[in-house]
């Protein structure tokens, strides 16, 4: 299963990026905001837009975690 590395909302913060512009701004949508407040995954689109946000690639972002169920 994949996890996030970072605390995303946190990091777009730190950015200049709290939750009150990325929703003005159409950034970022409500239900992908909620999604990163739980520390669910958001879509390819919302993760590539986070990317560019904050100069980083995806796998600065997530890791994928074995799941121990199989």
């Amino acid at each position: 299963m994949l996890t996030y590395k970072i605390d995303v909302l946190e990091t777009l913060k730190e950015c200049g990026y709290n939750t009150t512009r990325l929703r003005k701004e159409q950034i970022i949508g409500e239900s992908s905001i909620q999604l990163l407040r739980k520390g669910e995954m958001v879509g390819i689109k919302t993760l590539e837009k986070i990317c560019n946000i904050l100069d980083m690639q995806p796998g600065n972002i997530i890791k994928y975690v074995e799941n121990e169920k199989k």
